[in-house]
């Protein structure tokens, strides 16, 4: 079954799909144990939700990185149609001697997302801005192809 079927359409599901995968694979396990980078970026690419908009010339990609400067926050453009936004939000340094932490909840540590962009993406005129704590992609599109028109053709006597 497929599992956008039943709402769990989430990298979280995918990654533990996946791990689950290769631990049911007992005949080699020292090759099918997931390597501490993919745990860590898979974990990040869980913690990092995403809202994506389709309008009629763009793509919009919106997601919410409260307390992040615009330095702390990247996007690339990976193998001419992945685009990767990733970053880092530190923990804040202790400024007072005796003070600690009755309740930590804020998250914090390294976050990315990848999408995969639409053939009709225009990977040229990709731009970015971070305003109150969200971050907007915007992705143009490509304008659609133009209809061949039937070129005709001379026919001589010969």
């Amino acid at each position: 079954m497929d599992i956008r079927l039943m709402g769990l359409d989430n990298p979280l599901f995918h990654t533990l799909h996946h791990m689950m995968d290769l631990a049911a694979d007992d005949s080699d396990k020292s090759n099918n144990v997931p390597s501490r980078n993919y745990v860590r970026d898979a974990k990040a690419m869980a913690a990092t939700p995403a809202d994506i908009k389709e309008y009629q010339n763009s793509y919009i990609f919106i997601i919410d990185m409260p307390g992040l400067k615009s330095s702390d926050i990247k996007v690339q453009l990976e193998e001419d149609n992945v685009l990767i936004i990733s970053g880092e939000r530190k923990r804040e340094e202790e400024k007072s001697e005796g003070a600690k932490y009755v309740r930590m909840e804020r998250r914090f540590g390294k976050f990315m997302r990848k999408f995969v962009l639409p053939e009709n993406a225009n990977t040229n005129a990709i731009s970015a801005v971070c305003q109150d704590g969200v971050l907007t992609v915007t992705v143009e599109k490509l304008p659609p192809p133009e209809p061949k028109k039937p070129k005709t053709i001379e026919v001589k006597i010969a």
